[in-house]
């Protein structure tokens, strides 16, 4: 994977593109998941209604601004990079709520307003169970609308990597929107990132995802079982061996066994770091994204890029919320992978 050398003063690292949703979390009994009808694990796409109807049945929830793409820009930037990120909002409180934590958190953000409420900002109702495993039940709002007018050009004309989230395949404006995207940041000699999100989704768009990774993208990452069901089969050593021969810089992690680099010439393992006491592990892909992408795209190799990721998405699951709580840059600093004067990361 080539990375750009466009001019240093409006260079971006990282330019994402999802669905600005504002997260509720709450914790949740099995139980609750078997009467609300919803699959462990798994994100479900749901109306307004059956949102609200969910909304009601949780218990005392957390709210914090979320989206998978925005999750990893923002901790893109809390490591010390510098990220952009493109989607769709209502002009409504949730709006509101989104792009102020966005920006605070240090992102350029291109949104592009809805010019109604209708539908109104998205929302992801996140439950999580005693075992930490977060299942998700979106609304999508209006986002569920984006579509190829709503992605400007002036941050992946900046960006090094522009990441995509394969969650807006579910979204048949948003595919047009996808490829406009790609082509527009090849066009600027940028690199094109984008995470498999979850295995139903891949198996609803496999035969889209797999033209995008023979074609379009630099830079792949998927979970063991994102990873067995794009290719079809049941081992992850016949997955990597698929994924070996595509020629794409990828990475397959593994919760708790830690993660597979896997590059044209060789597969590197890196293990995960360990945490004492898993809460949540809504967001651990986003935040190992972010490590990963920041450290490709500040000079680290493809094995120490896992190294900051691992940091990155041990942070996140000790808390509940898919945002960092702590100081990213710090434990990436204690894990010696930034120099002795903390300027940038250490090769």
């Amino acid at each position: 994977m080539t990375l750009t050398t466009k001019p240093l003063p409006d260079l971006l690292d990282v330019v994402g593109i999802g669905s600005p949703l504002v997260d509720v979390i709450a914790r949740a009994d099995e139980g609750l998941l078997e009467r609300l009808g919803l699959i462990k694990g798994a994100m479900t796409l749901v109306d307004l209604d059956r949102a609200e109807a969910i909304y009601a049945s949780m218990p005392s929830s957390i709210e914090v601004s979320g989206g998978s793409a925005a999750n990893t820009v923002a901790g893109v930037a809390a490591l010390g990079g510098r990220a952009g990120f493109i989607g769709k909002i209502a002009p409504d409180a949730m709006g509101d709520v989104f792009t102020h934590d966005i920006t605070a958190s240090g992102v350029d953000f291109e949104a592009s307003v809805h010019p109604r409420t209708d539908g109104g900002t998205g929302r992801c109702l996140v439950l999580v169970t005693e075992d930490a495993e977060r299942t998700m039940a979106t609304h999508l709002g209006v986002a569920n609308t984006f579509a190829p007018g709503d992605v400007g050009h002036a941050l992946l004309e900046r960006t090094k990597v522009t990441y995509l989230e394969g969650y807006l395949f579910d979204l048949p404006p948003a595919k047009e929107a996808m490829r406009q995207a790609i082509s527009a940041t090849h066009g600027a000699d940028g690199s094109v990132a984008m995470s498999l999100s979850d295995s139903f989704c891949v198996e609803r768009h496999k035969s889209d995802f797999l033209e995008l990774l023979n074609s379009d993208l630099d830079l792949l990452f998927a979970n063991e079982d994102e990873a067995k069901t794009l290719f079809g089969v049941s081992t992850l050593a016949r997955a990597l061996d698929a994924l070996e021969e595509t020629g794409v810089l990828s990475v397959v992690t593994r919760g708790a066994q830690g993660c597979v680099v896997v590059t044209p010439a060789s597969r590197i393992e890196v293990p995960a770091v360990p945490v004492a006491n898993v809460v949540d592990t809504n967001g651990a892909g986003d935040l190992f994204a972010a490590g990963f992408l920041y450290g490709l795209t500040n000079g680290l190799d493809p094995e120490r890029s896992a190294k900051m990721a691992a940091v990155c998405a041990a942070e996140i699951i000790s808390h509940l919320g898919a945002r960092p709580q702590g100081d990213l840059r710090a434990l990436a600093e204690q894990a010696g992978l930034f120099d002795e004067q903390g300027d940038g990361p250490a090769g």
